[in-house]
């Protein structure tokens, strides 16, 4: 017996066969389809958000296009500007970049791959975005930690990844350990544990991280700088090491060195080498206030395909002529 979803699926792809492929108006299809024409652009929505119809855009050589080939040039990545109007706040901003990015993200993912994510207010944005996708076998990580001395995190953490897992049918592996140990001691031992040993073992198998940066000095503040996780001595080394982001809350300076122990030696993310050895590292940034971070980001090598908002990719062209 064919189910009402599956019937929905088929009736969807029906409807964009014949709009994208047969150039049919909504009101042929509607005809043809014996339904209305409201029922048809639901069945074309339907089908791009699972993952049926995907649109591919090939913008002529215009300013925007210009900008991602000049990054790409210049840092040996694959770069996507996201126009925004001029006047528009930083939320905004992070919105329409998140979106993109989120689109960008879901024609990466494929069956049998380990996804890899670090939480945050980016990540937190696009995850509301993500387009649902039909793989299989694929597996979502959380890379660092997320509990401070007031909240385990997991809500937080949690939704982010339960989001990225239900769009693509994924088993979620959370990561229940402090964002930062009060001592490396402690971590240590914790890493013997059997029970966290085992999402290690996942992380290492990570194929694709997904992941925006924390910054000090951002206008939209990075979760880690505006919840409960420094006390005052790690603020006084932030400021004393000049710390310009973190990437799953290992830091580091505007040159990319993160020679940092009294913070990367407690932290419950990957260390900056292991990320490098990540085959896909996929960034999204939207702020002007991350430039900095985003620098010191692509100083380290930590990014291989990276979603930018305009005006930042422009600022970053301009300071790193």
């Amino acid at each position: 017996m064919v189910t009402q979803a599956e019937a929905r699926s088929r009736d969807a792809l029906r409807a964009a066969q014949l709009y994208y492929l047969q150039d049919l108006t909504m009101d042929a299809i509607a005809h043809e389809m014996r339904v209305s024409r409201s029922s048809v652009s639901r069945l074309l929505q339907h089908a791009r958000d699972v993952g049926l119809v995907t649109i591919s855009i090939s913008p002529p050589d215009d300013a925007r296009g210009q900008m991602a080939q000049r990054i790409a040039d210049r840092f040996g990545i694959t770069a996507h500007v996201v126009p925004t109007p001029a006047r528009t706040s930083e939320a905004e901003r992070l919105e329409r970049t998140a979106l993109t990015a989120a689109r960008i993200l879901a024609e990466r993912v494929e069956s049998s791959m380990t996804i890899g994510v670090a939480w945050g207010s980016t990540l937190s944005a696009v995850a509301r975005h993500v387009p649902q996708k039909d793989v299989h076998d694929t597996h979502i990580v959380q890379m660092n930690g997320a509990a401070n001395v007031r909240t385990s995190g997991i809500p937080y953490a949690g939704e982010i990844l339960s989001k990225f897992g239900a769009a693509w049918s994924s088993s979620v592996h959370q990561f229940p350990v402090p964002a930062l140990f009060d001592d490396p001691h402690t971590k240590r031992a914790m890493w013997r544990e059997r029970s966290v040993r085992s999402v290690l073992e996942i992380q290492q198998r990570v194929g694709l991280f997904v992941f925006g940066l924390g910054s000090p000095h951002a206008d939209v503040p990075s979760h880690v700088y505006s919840g409960d996780y420094f006390d005052e001595r790690d603020r006084a080394v932030i400021e004393r090491e000049g710390v310009v982001g973190d990437c799953a809350t290992v830091f580091y300076r505007a040159d990319g060195s993160d020679d940092i122990p009294e913070l990367n030696a407690r932290s419950s993310g990957p260390d900056l080498d292991t990320v490098r050895r990540i085959p896909r590292r996929f960034c999204v940034v939207s702020s002007l206030s991350k430039l900095d971070g985003l620098r010191g980001a692509l100083a380290a090598d930590l990014v291989t395909e990276l979603v930018v908002e305009e005006s930042l990719a422009r600022r970053l062209l301009s300071v790193t002529r």
